[in-house]
């Protein structure tokens, strides 16, 4: 059974008709699937299958260890959206609900190469001397969740040294206690910095600059 209805793939046809460049996804799952990996695999394919410019990859957690320690990937189901480059654009359960969005904005970010970001913004990110891991905690019914992952995912395209996780935190219960999630979305950086809610560009930027002091 399709998760997308044919009104919402005619909306994302279109959403992803003028691609600047192709995109892949390299989705993570294993043999005995977690739970969502189905979803998430059938998810991205049913993407992939709106646009030419798209293409799936899929693999196995654990029998392509290899692949997965390439693109640092550490728990399932992943989705790693590529384009040009690896930028590191991640997404660590699935990308559903508000989230949804978020996805598509990422695959036409990567198609790209170029975000949406202040020069004052830019300016920093392209100056990072030193690796900046960002993780987005989210659910997919939150409406304010999806601006804090675009904007990570931003900063991952700005920058070589900076990673953008997506992490959907009811699928990743022992992280969310870890990073101490009462609400979403909540933006941890280094494991040291982190943010309450949808936090606009300039503060995640001192908090950025406040995590690598």
């Amino acid at each position: 059974m399709s998760l997308l209805n044919e009104e919402i793939r005619e909306q994302v046809k279109q959403e992803l008709a003028d691609l600047a460049g192709p995109v892949k996804m390299a989705m993570f799952t294993q043999e005995f699937e977690c739970q969502f990996c189905a979803e998430t695999r059938q998810l991205a394919e049913e993407v992939a299958e709106l646009s030419d410019q798209i293409t799936v990859e899929v693999y196995d957690f654990v029998a392509d260890e290899e692949k997965a320690e390439e693109l640092s990937i550490d728990k399932i189901p992943a989705i790693a959206v590529i384009g040009a480059e690896d930028y590191g654009v991640r997404y660590y359960g699935i990308p559903s609900g508000y989230e949804f969005s978020s996805l598509l904005h990422a695959i036409k970010m990567v198609a790209a190469g170029k975000p949406e970001l202040s020069e004052d913004t830019l300016e920093v990110l392209t100056g990072l001397d030193e690796p900046v891991h960002f993780q987005v905690f989210v659910t997919p019914t939150c409406p304010y969740c999806p601006q804090s992952v675009i904007l990570a995912h931003q900063m991952a395209v700005a920058s070589p040294m900076v990673r953008a996780d997506m992490v959907e935190a009811q699928e990743f219960p022992h992280l969310s206690q870890k990073y101490q999630v009462m609400g979403v979305p909540r933006t941890v950086i280094n494991e040291t910095a982190h943010l309450e809610g949808a936090a606009p560009e300039a503060m995640v930027l001192e908090k950025l600059q406040e995590a690598l002091a």
